[in-house]
């Protein structure tokens, strides 16, 4: 009986791998010889005669290779390859008959009559308490829709697979309801596991796109915070053009000082003492008004209770607070974050502020690149003026 099904094993292994479809990468040779494998372990511990032993195991064997011709009544077509072979190699008729009928018992809407059947079942169901369950069932599922007979998400597997095992699936022999039935527990315990992950993604998606879609506290929150980085980038931008005119200027002065205005002493420099004042003058100037371009404004830095409650103070500035106490600055900030209508009328305070400060800065810079480019102007015309009009020294 050893040589019947290990050469039988070897013809539908060979058989699988050379004409299976590709389609077909669950019900293949490696679920043939799990089968098999599970059909050894319970045969191996229940009382059987040596011819039922020899009919589950070509039954294991046999089962599922009809799937060579498609997954459409693929048991009818196992018992059919069965028969012929086992007809070939001379296997007595009442062995081939019961193989046969243990064959088609495997189909999931059959309902096991005798122990055979029942081990079999068993046998081809026992991956629900194996470790390789998780891999299996992700193999079935991937094959179910490349077969084109149905199309489940992850989720919709992980239902499916629980309402499979509590409400359609049961084992049926001694040694599997012995020893399979509590590892097919925790496998169910890991399904339901997984769905609470699901459901707890889905309601955090679903709370997400809602809080997304419809609080315009978020609408009022990407207004603020767009905004005053905005605000923040103008006054970087306006301090580095003043620090850049501020620099030129004092270039300038400095170059000036160094090799114009010692040469004025001069008599025959004397022409070049207007345009030179001139020159000095307005970039002196605009070395001022770039400075009082970026000269910070510190202000009391404190507030007292009242003016807390009457939200009249911005918590958001530091010049309102830099001279109080921690604790006294906490219960302010405490007393804020409680009301949200605070919240955004100090936001919009800081807004409205950063805007005055905003618009002090770019007058003044305005004011300076105005000065700056009229005392250039000015100052080339005063030298050329005084170069044509140089008085001519006679000796």
């Amino acid at each position: 009986m050893t040589e019947v099904t290990a050469k039988a094993e070897k013809f539908v292994i060979n058989l699988l791998k050379s004409d299976l479809p590709n389609t077909v990468i669950y019900h293949n040779y490696t679920h043939t010889q799990r089968v098999l494998k599970s059909t050894n372990e319970i045969v191996d511990n229940t009382s059987l005669t040596d011819i039922e032993k020899l009919i589950l195991r070509l039954t294991a064997i046999f089962h599922d290779v009809g799937y060579i011709q498609g997954h459409e009544n693929h048991e009818e077509r196992s018992a059919k390859i069965a028969e012929e072979y086992l007809q070939e190699h001379d296997v007595p008729q009442h062995i081939i008959d019961e193989t046969k009928r243990c064959i088609l018992a495997t189909k999931m809407t059959h309902t096991p009559s005798d122990k055979l059947e029942e081990i079999i079942r068993d046998a081809d169901a026992s991956h629900f308490a194996k470790e390789y369950f998780k891999e299996a069932s992700e193999y079935l599922r991937q094959e179910l829709k490349l077969l084109g007979i149905e199309t489940y998400t992850p989720e919709e597997w992980t239902k499916k697979n629980i309402q499979f095992f509590t409400n359609e699936h049961e084992y049926y022999s001694d040694y599997a309801l012995k020893n399979w039935k509590k590892l097919k527990d925790e496998n169910l315990s890991k399904l339901f596991k997984k769905e609470r992950k699901f459901k707890k993604r889905k309601k955090k998606e679903k709370l997400k796109a809602k809080y997304k879609d419809e609080s315009p506290q978020r609408g009022v929150q990407t207004l603020f915070r767009v905004t005053l980085r905005n605000h923040i980038k103008l006054s970087d931008i306006a301090d580095t053009k003043a620090n850049i005119l501020l620099s030129v200027n004092a270039i300038i002065i400095s170059l000036a000082l160094s090799n114009l205005i010692p040469k004025l002493d001069n008599p025959s420099n004397a022409h070049l003492v207007i345009p030179t004042l001139i020159f000095v003058v307005f970039s002196t100037a605009a070395m001022v008004l770039s400075v009082l371009a970026t000269r910070p404004n510190v202000t009391s830095g404190t507030f007292d209770k009242e003016d807390v409650k009457k939200k009249k103070v911005n918590l958001l500035f530091f010049g309102n607070f830099h001279k109080m106490e921690l604790k006294d600055f906490e219960w302010a900030i405490e007393n804020m974050l409680e009301d949200k209508e605070y919240i955004y009328s100090t936001m919009t305070k800081d807004l409205y502020f950063l805007g005055k400060v905003l618009h002090k800065k770019y007058t003044l810079l305005r004011i300076t690149y105005t000065v700056f480019m009229v005392g250039i102007i000015l100052s080339v015309i005063a030298f050329a003026i005084a170069y044509k009009f140089k008085p001519s020294i006679d000796f």
